[in-house]
């Protein structure tokens, strides 16, 4: 199978890995380690082999969808392009002057008349030398203006897409979609786009002229005219491909500098750097590659663009001689002749560099709208569940109506899919308050039709005020679970509510604002530690800062050299995996929220730490509706009651004390032993006699 794309889709992922990235240790088809179907072991690059056709697009519709950006600036944006014809049309009456001079004072001996012409031609040199000037001036400003403002909009849309998208897509892509395709573009739309116009206008107006002069000599000048269209023709279709292809594994090797930037501590640690330099070194030769190729194309075309004309020019200069020598043509008309042919030199002789920056232009804006045509978020929240409830085999999802109940569950009946949204916050009850999973099932996007779900009709309720530990052997789907409660992924059939309000019907920025997360794996950015805290809360103050800090027990930031007005540097780095992630953990709690996920928040911690951050989350958890994820026996005793997770259902719920005593794979699992695997292989098996860990700690 091929590890290439498409070269042009307008919302393609632009890796053949899976639309959805598993969870660190989620299942996948064929049983524990074994990657499901489609899903590689990481992000692979977006490149198309040198010879896979691209699929034809048009340059012209491409580019015209930058016009939204452009229109703002259009006046400026017209302006120079009029300015830039009428200076290239001042450098067409130099050739005017010339045969005016030819023709009389140097004929005639006229030394006056001679000053005179010299200080025409200077004159026309100096205006058109300052309206070109002008022109620069004129498009400067705005077109920073219109990157600035196209990079805003990539950067505010990446924002709002669901993690889904940034699951699938290397970031090295989103980076050079973000810098290097907007710079070409901008410089695209400075110049190109300009004298696309201006050249085209210049040549017209030329050949009107030397067909006005001498419609015989304009006539040899005009017959290479159609084999370079057909040799532009021929060009583009074949620079479009390795244009994409260019850019594409431009992004790739961005990815690479990128992982080698920020995993530099691993590359260290396992001796990697040779590894690395060769797959760095790779991809930059397959770029290198491309891009000869792209100059051997661009060389060939200014070869023969520049060849064509040339021997028209020579053609014309022996046939004026000729017609010089017979007396059917003045001197001074051949040299206007010949300077106004060798004045639209340049326009002629450009149109390779202009076809191939707009090739690249209209790759870039493909690229860049690729990105912007994903639909965010909040776009796809109209859409039910309902087109996806088919794909979940019926033995695993609640059907349409039906109760959906597990083993020690709470026995709450299954949300259809495609519940409608109710018009209005329904009445909170005791059956309904709290957070509610009802018959909630989830299935990867790339996962095959026969593989079950990973969560295969969830039911339990945590009540209002209540912690409740969600326990399971690895891979069984519990950081899957709690992903969805913010909506970072959307549940297949099924519904999750809090407070009896369904969260797909509110609005992401409400129900953000209602739970707070705090990951297994911290996340902190390059700010002080004090706003990487207050990320957690919008308005929060000097007073919330404090108590997040204290009740994560990371006080450790008043000795940072400028306590919490330090820089933790780019993913925190600077800092202990401890210490990120009681930063983390206070970020998650500084904003008071009524509802606490958890995902292992304690995993990186000593156990003198552990338990001083636990003493202080029971005060936490006492005001606060929680689910945590835990994996220790220390954890689960924050909580006031358990959930197994096990084969995609809730297994079974009660207190620690009771599941010890009636479920033996929480025993299991509390001993620190895996139960039974997904695909039925045998657990190892306690060598000992099973002990409460709540008896361990009493002694």
């Amino acid at each position: 199978m091929s590890d290439t794309a498409p070269a042009h889709q307008d919302t393609a992922a632009p890796t053949t890995g899976s639309p959805v990235a598993r969870p660190a240790g989620e299942p996948a088809a064929g049983g524990p380690g074994t990657p499901a179907a489609g899903e590689p072991a990481a992000k692979e690059p977006r490149t198309r082999d040198a010879g896979e056709p691209a699929r034809r697009r048009s340059v012209v519709r491409s580019l015209l969808r930058l016009w939204p950006y452009v229109r703002p600036v259009r006046v400026r944006l017209f302006g120079a392009a009029v300015v830039a014809i009428v200076a290239s049309s001042v450098s067409l009456l130099i050739p005017l002057v010339l045969k005016w001079l030819v023709d009389g004072p140097v004929a005639d001996r006229d030394p006056g008349g001679v000053w005179l012409g010299g200080a025409l031609l200077l004159g026309l040199g100096i205006a058109e030398a300052a309206l070109f000037g002008f022109r620069r001036w004129l498009v400067a400003r705005p077109l920073a203006g219109v990157e600035a403002t196209m990079r805003a909009d990539l950067y505010r849309h990446l924002q709002r897409l669901p993690v889904s998208f940034h699951d699938r897509w290397p970031s090295g892509q989103l980076l050079s979609r973000a810098t290097t395709d907007l710079m070409l573009l901008r410089t695209f739309l400075a110049f190109p786009l300009t004298f696309l116009v201006v050249n085209g206008a210049t040549i017209i107006l030329g050949f009107a002229i030397l067909l006005d002069q001498r419609w015989q000599l304009g006539l040899v000048l005009l017959c290479p005219v159609v084999p370079l269209v057909v040799l532009c023709s021929y060009f583009e279709s074949r620079y479009s491909a390795a244009a994409r292809l260019s850019q594409d594994q431009a992004g790739d090797l961005t990815t690479v500098v990128e992982e080698g930037v920020l995993g530099i501590r691993i590359i260290k640690g396992f001796g990697q750097h040779r590894s690395q330099e060769r797959a760095f070194r790779t991809l930059s030769r397959r770029l290198r590659t491309t891009e000869l190729r792209k100059a051997g194309l661009l060389a060939t075309l200014w070869a023969l663009i520049m060849t064509l004309p040339e021997l028209a020019i020579g053609a014309a200069l022996l046939l004026g001689t000729v017609q010089v020598a017979d007396g059917d043509l003045s001197a001074g008309t051949l040299v206007a002749f010949l300077s106004t042919a060798l004045a639209l030199r340049w326009p002629v002789e450009s149109i390779g560099f202009l076809l191939a920056i707009s090739q690249d232009s209209a790759t870039a804006t493909d690229r860049y709208f690729e990105v912007m045509d994903a639909p965010a978020a909040d776009a796809a929240d109209t859409i039910t569940a309902a087109g996806t409830a088919d794909a979940v085999s019926p033995d695993a999802a609640p059907t349409a109506g039906t109760a959906a109940p597990t083993a020690g569950a709470t026995g709450s009946s299954a949300a259809t899919a495609g519940t409608t949204r109710p018009a209005g916050p329904p009445a909170v009850t005791a059956g309904t308050a709290g957070l509610r999973f009802e018959g909630v099932v989830f299935r990867y996007a790339d996962a095959p039709p026969d593989e079950p779900p990973v969560l295969r009709g969830v039911d339990l309720h945590i009540r209002p005020g209540e912690s409740m530990a969600l326990v399971g052997a690895t891979g069984s789907g519990k950081t899957t679970l709690t992903a969805l409660v913010p909506r970072l992924h959307e549940v297949t059939a099924g519904r999750i509510t809090v407070d009896g309000r369904d969260i797909t019907s509110l609005d992401r920025g409400e129900l953000r604002s209602l739970v707070a997360v705090a990951f297994e794996e911290p996340t902190l950015f390059s700010a002080t530690a004090g706003e990487n805290v207050l990320m957690g809360a919008e308005g929060a103050g000097p007073e919330d800062l404090e108590r997040a800090l204290a009740v994560a027990q990371a006080g450790f930031v008043h000795t940072l050299p400028q306590g919490t007005g330090t820089q933790v540097g780019e993913q925190g780095l600077s800092l202990s995996g401890g210490q990120r992630q009681r930063l983390a953990l206070a970020r998650a709690v500084v904003g008071r929220p009524r509802y606490l996920v958890l995902d292992d928040p304690l995993s990186a911690l000593d156990v003198h730490t552990e338990a001083l951050v636990e003493a202080a989350l029971r005060e936490v958890l006492a005001s606060t509706t929680a689910l945590i994820v835990a994996h220790r026996p220390s954890t689960v005793l924050l909580a006031d009651r358990v959930a197994l997770l096990s084969g995609g259902r809730i297994a079974a719920v009660g207190t620690h004390q009771q599941l010890l005593r009636e479920n033996a794979e929480y025993r299991l699992l509390m001993s620190g032993h895996q139960p039974e695997a997904p695909d039925g292989t045998a657990p190892a098996t306690p060598s000992g006699p099973l002990r409460d860990p709540e008896e361990d700690a009493d002694r």
